[in-house]
C-alpha cells in the first residue's frame, strides 16, 4: 500500500506542478499583451497595506457578512492548511511523520483543526446554497449565478470539501495510532478530532498505518487533480482568482485602497494620457479608446483573468435588474474568454498565423463591439460585446463597489465607448443632440449661455457675478457652481435658488460665473466623447485660473464629482463640496436654524411628515458622501426619515448616469420607475435627493406612477436644500405664556420676535467673512442642540417653500410633481430669455414656447431623451 501510494502521489504531483508552471507562463503572456498603464506601481508601502487589509481583513468580501465570514475561513484555510499537504507527503514515507518544530506545537494543532472544521462548515453551506437555489442560475434580478460556469464552482467546492475531510480523518488516525503504539498523547493535541480517533481505536496498528497511507494519498490526489484541472483551464476564474487576486488588488488604481470610482482615467496611448491640444503629435495608428482586446491595458486583462464569477456585480447592476442585456460579470467573462482565445494568434509570429487552427483565426477576426448572434448577454457568435450591452451602463459604479477582487468595470466600458464614438462614430442617435449642444452652446440643452443667470431673477438679494460684481474669487469665500441643470432645467432652478437663499441667510459670501460657466463635460466623457470633454474642461480650467477659484460648492452630483476628481488632470486643484455638505456644516454651526411648525397650520398628524432619501450615485457611491444629506433631514423638526431597502452603498441608480439621461430607454423596465416604486413603497410623503439628474428621473417616475394610481397625489420629489429652506424660513408657532387668571396666551410679539430672529441675517462680525466653514462635521460635533433647532410645535407634511409661479419652459419642459413654493417667489421666471446676438436664439425661444404649449396639451406625457428629454 505504501509503495502504491508513493508512486501515485509523486506522479500526479509532478504532472500537476509541470502543468501549473506552464499555465502561469501562459497567463503572464496573455496579460502582457495589454497596453502599458500609468500609476499602478507607485506607493508600494500603501499598496501592500491595502493588499493585507483586503485579503486578510476581507474588507470587500464582508460587504455580504455571512458569506464573507465563511469565505474568510476558506481563504485563510487554503494557505494555512498547505502545511497539512506537506505533512501528507511526509506520512507517505512514515505514518508517524510530523512537521519539524511545529508539527506537535499545541497552538498550531488547535488552529489547524479549528480552521479545518470552520472551512468544512462554510463549504457545505456554499454547496447547499448553490443546490437549493436554482433561481440563482436563471435570468432575473436574483440570478447572480446566471451565466457562471457552474461545474467549475461545484468542482472547487467539492475539492475543498474532500481536502477538509481528509485532514480531519488523518488527524483522527494519528490520534488512534499514537494510542495504539503507546506514545504519550493527549486530547489537548487533538481538540476537535480526538473523538474520531476514539472511533478508530479498534483498528490494529498495521491497519492504522495503511489507512494513513491511503488517506494521505487521497488528499494529495485531490489537491493535484485540482491543480491539473486549473492548469488546463486558464479562464477558470473561480479557481485562478486564488492567485491572481493578490496582484489585481496590489495594482488597483488607488494605492490607498479606494475603489476605481469618482474620476475616470484619462484616455491613454502607450501608457500616457492623450492631450487633444497636441493631437497632431499622436501616431496615426494609435488607438483612441479600446477597439480590440489588445487595446486594453495589461491591468484590464488581469481584471478579466481575476473574475470569480460570483455575480455580486450582476446582482446590484441597475441595467441587469431592469431586464437590460448588460451583466457586468458576463461583460468581463466574455472579454476574458475572447482574450485567451485570441491570444495564440497575437502571440504567434506573423508568418506562423496561417497555420493556426481555424477557431483561433476566427476568434482573431471577431469584432470587439458590434452585432451579436443569439443572446446579446451571452452571444453565440458575431461580435464579443453587443452595442445594447455597452450603452446600457449608467456608470453608477455598483459593480465596482461590490467586486471583491477590485475589477474596474466602468473604466473598461468607457474605454470601449471612446473608440465607438471617436473612431467608429457608432453611438445612439440621441447623443447627437447632446454633443451638438455641448460643442455649440456649452450645455446639453443647447440653450443660450446668456440665459444662465435667469434662475436668479427677482431674488431679494444680490447674486454676485465674477467679472461684473467681483473681480475674482479672492473677494468671496465660495464659487457657487450652478451647473447646466441648475441654470436651465426648471426643477433644478428651484434647488439653485434654495441653496443661494440658504447661503445668503447664513451670511456666506459667494459668487457665480454666470455666462462664464460652461458644462463640466461629465456627460461627454462618460458617453465616450473625450474630445468634447477635454475641450470643455480646458475652457473651464482656464476660467478657474483667471478668476482664482479655490473653493467650489455644487448642487449637481455629476459636476461635484467631475470638478473634484477630474479637473486636476488639467492643472486645477480645487476644494469642492456638495451643497448638502456645506449646508450641513452651517446648520451645525448655528448659522441656519430649522424651525418646527405648529399642528394647527398643517392639520396633519400634529405636523409630522416622512421623507425617504435617494442617494445619487455620483455623490454617494462615487464619493462616499452619505451622512450630510441624512443629517440635514434628521435636523428638520418632526421629520421621519424612512430608508429604502436599497440605500447608501447599495443604493439603486435613478438611471440618468453615463449620459443615459439623454438616451431613450427602450429595453426592459425603466430604471427610474423601478427606483420610484421602491421610494413610494416606503410610504414617505416626500422623496428627497441631492442631484438634479436624480430629481428629473424620480419626478418623471413619480408622475407616471401617480397617473396610473399607484402613488399618492400628495407625494413629491424635492431636493434636500428645498426641505431645509422651508424649515428655516417658516415662522415658528407662538409659545404660550401663563396669565394672571390661570389661562395661557400667545403674545403676537413673542412669535414675531422669534420669526424675526430666524430670518435675520448676521450682523457685525457675523456679516463678514465666515470663520472656518468646513464641508462636513468633525467627529464629536453635535448634530442637534437647543441652539440649532427650535421646537415650538410641529412641522407640515410638505415643504412650505413651494408656490412658485410657472417658470420659463426650457428646451425640455419639466412637468412639476411638487406643489408650488410659497417662499420661493419667482415671477421673473415667466419672462422670456434675454435677447441674444447669437444666431438661433430666437428660434430656441420659439421652440420653448411651442414645447410649453405641447406640455399643456399633454400634461401626463412622460418625455425624456433626445428633443423630448423631459
Amino acid at each position: 500500500m505504501q509503495i502504491f501510494a508513493i508512486v501515485v502521489s509523486l506522479a500526479i504531483a509532478a504532472v500537476g506542478i509541470a502543468l501549473f508552471v506552464k499555465a502561469i507562463r501562459e497567463i503572464i503572456a496573455v496579460v502582457k499583451l495589454g497596453q502599458p498603464t500609468a500609476s499602478r506601481t507607485g506607493q508600494p508601502q500603501a499598496r501592500t497595506v491595502t493588499l493585507l487589509k483586503e485579503t486578510l481583513g476581507h474588507t470587500r468580501m464582508l460587504q455580504w457578512t455571512a458569506v464573507g465570514v465563511g469565505h474568510w475561513f476558506v481563504f485563510v484555510g487554503f494557505g494555512l492548511l498547505f502545511f497539512t499537504l506537506l505533512t501528507a507527503f511526509g506520512q507517505l514515507f512514515d505514518a508517524h511523520f510530523a512537521l519539524p518544530l511545529i508539527g506537535h506545537f499545541v497552538l498550531y494543532e488547535w488552529v489547524t483543526e479549528l480552521f479545518t472544521w470552520a472551512m468544512l462548515v462554510a463549504i457545505v453551506a456554499f454547496i447547499g446554497y448553490r443546490l437549493s437555489r436554482p433561481k440563482e442560475r436563471q435570468r432575473g434580478t436574483s440570478g447572480r449565478f446566471y451565466g457562471s460556469t457552474m461545474w467549475q464552482g461545484y468542482f472547487v467546492e467539492l475539492v475543498i470539501l474532500g481536502v477538509g475531510l481528509c485532514i480531519v480523518t488523518l488527524r483522527g488516525l494519528e490520534y488512534a495510532l499514537m494510542n495504539a503504539t503507546g506514545d504519550d498523547t493527549s486530547a489537548v493535541h487533538f481538540p476537535l478530532t480526538f473523538w474520531l480517533g476514539e472511533a478508530f481505536g479498534g483498528m490494529s496498528e498495521n491497519a492504522l498505518v495503511n489507512a494513513i497511507y491511503l488517506v494521505a494519498m487521497v488528499k494529495i490526489v485531490i489537491s493535484f487533480t485540482w491543480m491539473i484541472v486549473l492548469s488546463l483551464n486558464t479562464t477558470m476564474g473561480v479557481a485562478w482568482h486564488r492567485f491572481t487576486a493578490f496582484f489585481n488588488i496590489f495594482f488597483k488604481r488607488r494605492a490607498d485602497g479606494g475603489t476605481a470610482l469618482g474620476g475616470l482615467q484619462p484616455m491613454m496611448v502607450a501608457g500616457e494620457p492623450i492631450d487633444f491640444e497636441n493631437i497632431e503629435e499622436l501616431d496615426e495608428d494609435a488607438a483612441m479608446g479600446v477597439g480590440k482586446i489588445e487595446d486594453f491595458a495589461w491591468k484590464g486583462i488581469l481584471d478579466f483573468t481575476s473574475c470569480t464569477e460570483c455575480g455580486r456585480c450582476q446582482s446590484q447592476c441597475p441595467a441587469w435588474n431592469t431586464e437590460k442585456p448588460l451583466s457586468p460579470k458576463l461583460l468581463i467573462t466574455n472579454l476574458r474568454d475572447h482574450a485567451y482565445a485570441k491570444a495564440p494568434y497575437l502571440l504567434a509570429d506573423p508568418e506562423e498565423r496561417d497555420a493556426l487552427p481555424a477557431e483561433v483565426k476566427a476568434e482573431a477576426e471577431r469584432e470587439l463591439v458590434g452585432a451579436t448572434e443569439g443572446d446579446p448577454t451571452l452571444p453565440s457568435g458575431g461580435a464579443v460585446i453587443d452595442p445594447d450591452v455597452l450603452w446600457s451602463c449608467t456608470s453608477c459604479g455598483a459593480c465596482v463597489q461590490q467586486c471583491p477582487v477590485d475589477i474596474e468595470h466602468v473604466d473598461h466600458i468607457v474605454d470601449m465607448r471612446r473608440y465607438q464614438v471617436l473612431i467608429e462614430s457608432s453611438f445612439p442617435s440621441e447623443l447627437n443632440g447632446l454633443f451638438k449642444g455641448l460643442e455649440n452652446k456649452g450645455n446639453p440643452w443647447n440653450m443660450s449661455p446668456n440665459a444662465r443667470m435667469d434662475w436668479a431673477k427677482d431674488l431679494d438679494f444680490e447674486v454676485k457675478q465674477v467679472g461684473a460684481d467681483v473681480e475674482d474669487l479672492d473677494e468671496v469665500d465660495w464659487l457657487f457652481w450652478v451647473g447646466c441643470a441648475g441654470a436651465y432645467e426648471d426643477r433644478a432652478k428651484k434647488t439653485t435658488r434654495a441653496v443661494a437663499e440658504l447661503l445668503d441667510l447664513a451670511g456666506v459670501s459667494f459668487a457665480v460665473l454666470g455666462d462664464g460657466e460652461t458644462c463640466t463635460g461629465d456627460p461627454a466623457r462618460r458617453s465616450g466623447n473625450e474630445f468634447v470633454f477635454q475641450q470643455l474642461a480646458m475652457q473651464n480650467a482656464e476660467v478657474f485660473k483667471e478668476t482664482k477659484v479655490k473653493k467650489v460648492v455644487s448642487t449637481c452630483a455629476h459636476c461635484f464629482n467631475t470638478l473634484k476628481n477630474e479637473y486636476s488632470q488639467f492643472g486645477v486643484e480645487l476644494e469642492v463640496v456638495h451643497h448638502t455638505q456645506l449646508l450641513n456644516r452651517l446648520v451645525r454651526e448655528g448659522r441656519l436654524t430649522p424651525v418646527a411648525q405648529s399642528a394647527d397650520r398643517t392639520g396633519i398628524n400634529g405636523g409630522g411628515h416622512s421623507v425617504t432619501y435617494h442617494d445619487p450615485c455620483f455623490l454617494g457611491r462615487h464619493n462616499q458622501v452619505y451622512s450630510p444629506p441624512r443629517e440635514l433631514l434628521d435636523v428638520i423638526p418632526n421629520t421621519e426619515l424612512k430608508e429604502m431597502p436599497r440605500n447608501s452603498e447599495r443604493s439603486f441608480c435613478c438611471g440618468a448616469g453615463g449620459a443615459r439621461m439623454w438616451m431613450e430607454e427602450t429595453i426592459g423596465e425603466r430604471i427610474n420607475l423601478n427606483r420610484t416604486t421602491e421610494a413610494v413603497e416606503t410610504g414617505a410623503d416626500q422623496i428627497a435627493t441631492g442631484c438634479p439628474f436624480c430629481r428629473v428621473m424620480l419626478s418623471d417616475g413619480l408622475t407616471a406612477k401617480q397617473a396610473d394610481g399607484s402613488a399618492r397625489e400628495e407625494v413629491e420629489v424635492l431636493d434636500v436644500a428645498q426641505l431645509l429652506l422651508a424649515s428655516v424660513k417658516r415662522t415658528p408657532a407662538p409659545r404660550t405664556a401663563p396669565t394672571g387668571d390661570g389661562t395661557t396666551t400667545a403674545p403676537a410679539a413673542a412669535g414675531a420676535a422669534t420669526a424675526t430672529a430666524v430670518l435675520e441675517k448676521p450682523t457685525g462680525e457675523q456679516a463678514g467673512k465666515p470663520e472656518a466653514v468646513k464641508a462636513e462635521p468633525e467627529p464629536g460635533d453635535a448634530t442637534q442642540t437647543e441652539a440649532t433647532v427650535t421646537e415650538p410645535a410641529d412641522v407640515g407634511a410638505a415643504a412650505e417653500a413651494s408656490t412658485e409661479p410657472t417658470p420659463v419652459p426650457s428646451a425640455h419642459p419639466a412637468e412639476e410633481t411638487e406643489p408650488a413654493d410659497a417662499t420661493l417667489p419667482d415671477p421673473a421666471t415667466t419672462d422670456e430669455p434675454e435677447a441674444s446676438t447669437e444666431p438661433g436664439d430666437d428660434a430656441a425661444v420659439q421652440a420653448q414656447h411651442e414645447a410649453a404649449a405641447d406640455e399643456d396639451a399633454h400634461p401626463d406625457a412622460e418625455k425624456r431623451g433626445g428633443d423630448t428629454l423631459f
